[in-house]
C-alpha cells in the first residue's frame, strides 16, 4: 500500500458505510399501481396497497422486499423480488403467487448467493424460463434459467465480466428487439447507462458502439424496470437518485435502436412515480414492471420505502 492509495481506501469505506446505513434505516413494501397508459400510473383505492412486506416473509427474517418483476403463464401470476436476509445483510431472490393479482401469497426463497441478489428481471424465451438479476458482487452479469419453474433455478453463464472502465454493473434490463438482443446496465461509480448487444441470449456480447448511452447522470441513467414497446415505440424507466437513492422513476422513450445506432428524447414532464402519500412510500419509489391487462388497462407492480428516524 502506498500513500497514494490511502484516499481511494477511505472512499471506499465511505461508500460502504453509507450503503449499509441506508439498508438498515430503509423498509421497502411492494404495491401496485394502475393507469390508461405505462407512462402514467397511479395507487388505485381498489387495492390494497402495499401487497407485500417484510413481515410477509415466512421463511426467512427479512429486512425489506424490492424491485418487483412478475411474469404470467396458465397456472397464474409469479411475482420475484428481492427479499433482504437481516441475518446475513444480503439480498435473496423470493417470489409470491396470486390467481387474480390482488390476493398475493408468499412462498419461499427461490434463489440466494454469496453474494448480494436484486433486481431479478425474469423472462420467457423459448419455451424456457430465464432470470437475470443484479448480482455486481459476482464480478458480472449473471444468466439463471429455471429448471423447474418457479423454484429451482440454474446458473448458465456469465454473459458480460465486469471490468476496466464499467468494473460494477447493475439493474441489468435486457430486451429482444428486431431478432437482436440488447441490454441495458449502469455503472454507478461514474453514473453512466451501457448498452450491450447480442445475436444469442448466451453471446458473446459486445458493447454497443454508442455506449455509454448516458453519462453522468444520477438522474436518468439507472434502470427502473424493464424496457417496454407502447404504441409502436420503444421506452426504458429510469429511477432517479437525486435528491436521495431511489426517488422516483422516469419513463424515456427510445426513438433508434439498432446494432450500431442509439438515439432517445428527453423524459416525460411528470415522472412515471414518485414518493407518495402513504406509510410504504413517503420516502420514493424506484422500481415499475408493467403489465397490460386484457381490458386494456395496465397494472404495474411497483415498490416504494419508507426511512426510520435515526435512534440516538
Amino acid at each position: 500500500m502506498t500513500l497514494a492509495t490511502l484516499p481511494v481506501i477511505a472512499r471506499y469505506r465511505k461508500h460502504l458505510n453509507k450503503k449499509r446505513d441506508r439498508r438498515s434505516r430503509e423498509t421497502w413494501a411492494i404495491g401496485i399501481y394502475r393507469g390508461l397508459s405505462p407512462l402514467q400510473l397511479f395507487s388505485p383505492n381498489s387495492f390494497c396497497n402495499p401487497i407485500l412486506s417484510a413481515k410477509d416473509v415466512t421463511d426467512i427474517k427479512a429486512r425489506f422486499v424490492a424491485d418487483p418483476f412478475m411474469i404470467k403463464n396458465q397456472s397464474g401470476y409469479y411475482l420475484f423480488f428481492e427479499v433482504l436476509n437481516d441475518k446475513r445483510n444480503t439480498g435473496e431472490i423470493a417470489y409470491a403467487f396470486s390467481h387474480d393479482m390482488m390476493q398475493w401469497q408468499y412462498r419461499n426463497v427461490v434463489l440466494k448467493e454469496r453474494f448480494h441478489l436484486s433486481y431479478p428481471s425474469v423472462f420467457f424465451w423459448k419455451n424456457h424460463y430465464y432470470m437475470i438479476p443484479e448480482c455486481n458482487d459476482s464480478g458480472g452479469i449473471q444468466l439463471y434459467q429455471a429448471q423447474s419453474f418457479p423454484d429451482q433455478w440454474q446458473h448458465i453463464t456469465t454473459i458480460i465480466q465486469s471490468r476496466g472502465r464499467y468494473s460494477a454493473l447493475v439493474d441489468p434490463s435486457i430486451i429482444h428487439y428486431q431478432n437482436h438482443w440488447y441490454l441495458f446496465s449502469y455503472a454507478p461509480k461514474r453514473k453512466n447507462l451501457h448498452l450491450f448487444t447480442s445475436y444469442t441470449l448466451t453471446g458473446p456480447w459486445k458493447e454497443h458502439p454508442k455506449s455509454p448511452i448516458v453519462s453522468n447522470s444520477p438522474h436518468f441513467a439507472r434502470p427502473g424496470g424493464k424496457v417496454i414497446i407502447h404504441d409502436g415505440g420503444l421506452y426504458r424507466y429510469a429511477q432517479d437518485e437525486t435528491p436521495n437513492y431511489g426517488t422516483k422513476v422516469w419513463a424515456i422513450r427510445i426513438t433508434e435502436l439498432t446494432e450500431d445506432r442509439y438515439q432517445e428524447t428527453p423524459p416525460e414532464k411528470q415522472p412515471v412515480v414518485q414518493p407518495g402519500n402513504e406509510w410504504w412510500n413517503r420516502g420514493g419509489m424506484h422500481t415499475v414492471d408493467v403489465h397490460r391487462h386484457e381490458s386494456g388497462e395496465w397494472f404495474a407492480l411497483v415498490d416504494g420505502f419508507t426511512i426510520k428516524p435515526v435512534t440516538q
